[in-house]
């Protein structure tokens, strides 16, 4: 590991102050360029500026559960830690309308156990215990969660080219090993996956992060927060170089608590990434008609992958294959494989239509088999 300075911001004006000497960044250009980014765009960055995401003077650290990794294989350069665990963003906290407010710095193992994500937000809690181990879970804080990066091979190592690391060296996945890679909206630069759990749960509930730096506040919805690779997959998000996150939203769902489902499926039961999760939500009716539903995919693209409009196919419908089916077609409509990594197409069909089904009769959790009616039926 290189040698880097070390210091614990003492508030939060003080952290912004010393992680300005970033600058904004790409990532603020990114945020800034036109329409947000959705599964068939990735917003432009400027091509002029010439420094990596990876190589930016000063850093937060708060689990540094990945990127105290990524330091130690070379991945990423930070001169400078600010340790942030001592600023007040730790609290899970009830917004007015019946909403969750998330502290950035909160634990995921805190968040997923808590008495109100458990309640009005299963679907989020289910994700969280899919990932990782209780150890990382224990470290690894929210804020963290949503900026940890790929675990494509050939990003973690520095020996072979890759344009995530290295922009403009070639993206050695493309003709390489490609089983974990994405199957959704790749570009000719990169076909990574984002690796996250928590934020496929995240882009289904429609969370917004809130995020500051010395420039002010601001809101990103999440579908907004995550960036497909376009011609810069160096940069992850459109959070600025300057930014910190402070909090993430969850806006009032009740409608969704009692039909939801996270299904992950992975080479292993605990400790493994997604080859294909699903993040499923329905609200049904008395009739037992859809009366909405929220769907999120993870595992196959550069960020957690939803499309509001297929959503919609499911309004008025009543749970069958049949209309499971063709949702999840429309849901991977575009989706090509790379050889090694063909058969996620297939597999992640049937993973939503499983999910819907699941969400369907009731929601079933990683901490109690039922919250409804589906006793035995375990993901």
């Amino acid at each position: 590991m290189n040698p880097f300075a070390y210091s614990r911001p003492a508030d939060i004006d003080a952290a912004l102050t010393q992680i300005a000497a970033n600058g904004t960044g790409d990532a603020a250009l990114a945020s800034s360029a036109g329409p947000a980014p959705g599964p068939d765009l990735a917003p432009a960055v400027n091509p002029a500026t010439p420094l990596a995401a990876n190589q930016y003077e000063v850093r937060f650290v708060a689990g540094g559960t990945n990127l105290l990794d990524l330091m130690k294989e070379g991945v990423m350069v930070a001169p400078k830690l600010l340790d942030i665990n001592r600023l007040p963003y730790d609290a899970i906290e009830e917004t007015p309308d019946g909403g969750l407010l998330l502290g950035a710095l909160a634990r995921n193992a805190d968040t997923a156990y808590h008495p109100l994500v458990k309640e009005r937000y299963p679907l989020l809690a289910d994700a969280i215990l899919a990932g990782a181990s209780p150890q990382l879970r224990n470290m690894a804080s929210n804020g963290g969660n949503l900026l940890q990066r790929t675990r494509c091979y050939y990003f973690y190592d520095v020996a072979t080219p890759c344009n995530k690391r290295t922009p403009g060296a070639g993206c050695s996945a493309i003709g390489g090993v490609t089983r974990q890679h994405a199957i959704l909206g790749t570009s000719e630069h990169c076909i990574a996956t984002h690796p996250s759990d928590m934020c496929v749960a995240l882009a289904a509930l429609e969370a917004v992060v809130h995020v500051q730096s010395a420039r002010g506040k601001r809101q990103i919805p999440f579908a907004e927060f995550h960036r497909l690779p376009g011609d810069r997959p160096d940069i992850d998000t459109t959070l600025a170089a300057d930014e910190l996150i402070t909090h993430i939203a969850l806006p009032p769902a009740p409608q969704f608590a009692g039909h939801s489902a996270y299904l992950k499926l992975r080479e292993r039961l605990s400790y493994a990434f997604a080859l294909a999760s699903v993040a499923a939500a329905l609200d049904i009716a008395d009739d037992g008609t859809i009366r909405a539903a929220r769907i999120a995919i993870g595992g196959v693209a550069h960020k957690p992958w939803r499309i509001p409009q297929v959503e919609e196919m499911l309004e008025g419908q009543r749970p069958s294959d049949e209309v499971f089916g063709r949702v999840a077609e429309a849901l991977l409509a575009g989706a090509v494989g790379r050889g090694s990594n063909d058969f996620k197409i297939p597999l992640a069909r049937n993973a939503i239509v499983r999910a819907l089904h699941v969400a369907a009769r009731g929601t079933v959790t990683n901490w109690n088999v039922s919250i409804e009616t589906n006793e035995g039926d375990l993901q």
